[in-house]
């Protein structure tokens, strides 16, 4: 497979193998892991540690290294269309920021995430490990337009809320619905003001302490999980 992908760590290379949206093409594994039940079935080649952090290019591989066909992009008209909480990443560079909020989207059962095709990772081999083989299951979708999408979203019906630390609103005081789209800025500029432009409502998460900043996944999942809070209680 010319054109795979590595996908390293247990964790996401199990949730590789258990989504079955991309065919694995090998599995190579440290030889105390080949008989693993999980692999069962699978093609497994025994190797070195070594081996492994060469094919992975980092030592945080776990001990098991897998190549896959490229990650299936999806569309964002299949997201629109689907039941629950949409993200959206207006700038976020950083592949392990993206990869936990991939994390924290899947746990609170989001749709997915929708990302720029200039200036975001994708989806990388550091974003599938920190998200925990996450991505495997969620719908990730990348856009020419940020803003576009945006628009898109608003006409098919969704709420789309922007996150801002200088917001009048807390994000408690929202009607939230889970038909919403959470548009989050990047790490350090925040949202760019044709991308607030189009979203309904900018809300804030109050901070109390001497750090007037959270990571990007903790405030995303603040969001997410206050978002689908009806629905969780029910």
């Amino acid at each position: 497979m010319s054109d795979g992908e590595i996908i390293y760590g247990r964790n996401p290379v199990r949730e590789a193998l258990r989504a079955g949206r991309r065919r694995i093409d090998g599995i190579w594994v440290l030889p105390q892991l080949a008989d693993a039940d999980w692999l069962a079935g699978h093609r497994v080649i025994a190797t070195h540690k070594a081996e492994l952090g060469h094919m992975a290019g980092t030592s945080d591989h776990q001990g098991v290294v897998a190549r896959a066909e490229p990650y299936p992009y999806a569309d964002v008209r299949d997201m629109l269309e689907a039941s629950g909480p949409i993200v959206c990443l207006d700038g976020a560079q950083d592949p392990r920021n993206f990869g936990a909020i991939c994390r924290v989207a899947d746990a609170a059962g989001a749709v997915g995430i929708v990302t720029a095709q200039r200036g975001s990772p994708g989806v990388t081999p550091t974003v599938c490990k920190t998200s925990a083989g996450a991505v495997e299951h969620l719908l990730v979708a990348r856009v020419s337009n940020i803003a576009g999408f945006l628009s898109q979203a608003t006409d098919a019906g969704r709420l789309v809320v922007g996150a801002d630390a200088d917001a009048e609103m807390d994000f408690r005081e929202l009607a939230w619905t889970s038909e919403v789209v959470i548009v989050m800025g990047s790490e350090g500029a925040g949202l760019r003001p044709r991308v607030a432009a189009g979203c309904a409502a900018m809300v804030r998460i109050p901070m109390h302490g001497n750090v007037a900043s959270l990571n990007l996944s903790v405030a995303c999942a603040l969001l997410l999980f206050e978002a689908v809070r009806g629905e969780v209680s029910a």
